[in-house]
This record gives C-alpha cells, sequence and structure tokens, in this order.
C-alpha cells in the first residue's frame, strides 16, 4: 500500500493584490466581527466593495497592518 506523503503548506500573503476575509484570518486571528469592528474604528484597513457579497482588502495596506497592528490607522476617505 502506498503512502501520500503529507504536505503541510504555510499560508503566505501576496504583496500586491487584494485578498478576502478568508484569506487573511489566518495572519490576523480575529473573528469576522472583530475586524469589522477594527475596520469601523479605522484601525484596520479599509475594504474594497467590489459587490454586495464581495469584498475585498489591499494586501499592500495588510502587510502595513501586520507589520504594527497596535499602531496602524487607516487613511480615512473622504
Amino acid at each position: 500500500m502506498a503512502h501520500k506523503a503529507e504536505t503541510t503548506t504555510t499560508p503566505t500573503l501576496p504583496a500586491v493584490g487584494m485578498s478576502g476575509f478568508k484569506q487573511i484570518q489566518p495572519f490576523i486571528n480575529l473573528s469576522r466581527e472583530s475586524w469589522r469592528k477594527l475596520v469601523r474604528a479605522h484601525r484596520a484597513p479599509a475594504p474594497i466593495v467590489l459587490s454586495p457579497t464581495c469584498v475585498r482588502y489591499r494586501n499592500e495596506e495588510l502587510h502595513k497592518f501586520l507589520a504594527d497592528p497596535l499602531n496602524y490607522r487607516a487613511e480615512v476617505q473622504s
């Protein structure tokens, strides 16, 4: 009986592009609601709403947030 080699891959966040919540959740270790509260308080990157059911975040901003989450402040768009 052949054994299938188990491979474990660590998730990576690309430097450019956009990601959804499910792609960033392994890095932030927060629930969707806790993340939403940080976004509303401008303490997390602002989302880009593509449709009522499709929300993405800029990876460049996510990397800035992950580098210093306690001091991150999102730019307020007028």
